[in-house]
């Protein structure tokens, strides 16, 4: 995605926007945004998935808790369902449909948090930070990591990714 840039995931001249708090956070879509990032990840799904003989996709999108990503929202996974069983063999020749099931879309992050926590998710071992440190350590103040520490206050919990930065 590097090639294509305009966002300040994958172009190294754009700044990861930082703030204080959750409240800090813009309403527009933000420079992380990375064009059609989604749709290609469920384009290269779809062409999998019909290869194998699956008829279910999953993607962890959520449309509560984010940052406004507009490939993230409940109208453009069931846009991108619709497409998918028009677009291939499969769904010529099969008479079940293809179903992009996304889990995460209506949760909160406490509640995603909440329920890794009842799957056994070492959150230690995770990282949600748009810039993180040499060390691979959480800024701890672009829009993921503000949201996930929110998420894990309202489940009365401390980040365990987070150390000094």
């Amino acid at each position: 995605m590097a090639q294509f840039g305009g966002s300040a995931l994958t172009d190294v001249n754009l700044v990861v926007p930082k703030s204080e708090t959750v409240e800090e956070i813009g309403t527009a879509i933000p420079i992380t945004y990375v064009p059609a990032r989604n749709t290609v990840f469920l384009a290269l799904a779809l062409a999998f998935a019909e290869v194998v003989g699956s008829r279910d996709i999953f993607i962890g999108v959520n449309a509560l808790d984010y940052s406004g990503y507009p490939d993230c929202r409940p109208e453009f996974i069931a846009a991108f369902q619709a497409m998918a069983n028009l677009a291939t063999r499969a769904s010529m020749e099969d008479d079940r449909p293809l179903s992009i099931h996304t889990p995460l879309i209506a949760m909160t992050k406490a509640e995603i948090i909440a329920r890794g926590l009842s799957l056994g998710v070492d959150y230690s071992m995770t990282l949600s930070c748009y810039d993180p440190g040499p060390s691979g350590k959480p800024c701890g103040h672009c829009d993921a990591c503000l949201l996930r520490q929110k998420g894990f206050r309202e489940q009365g919990l401390a980040d365990p990714a987070v150390t000094e930065v």
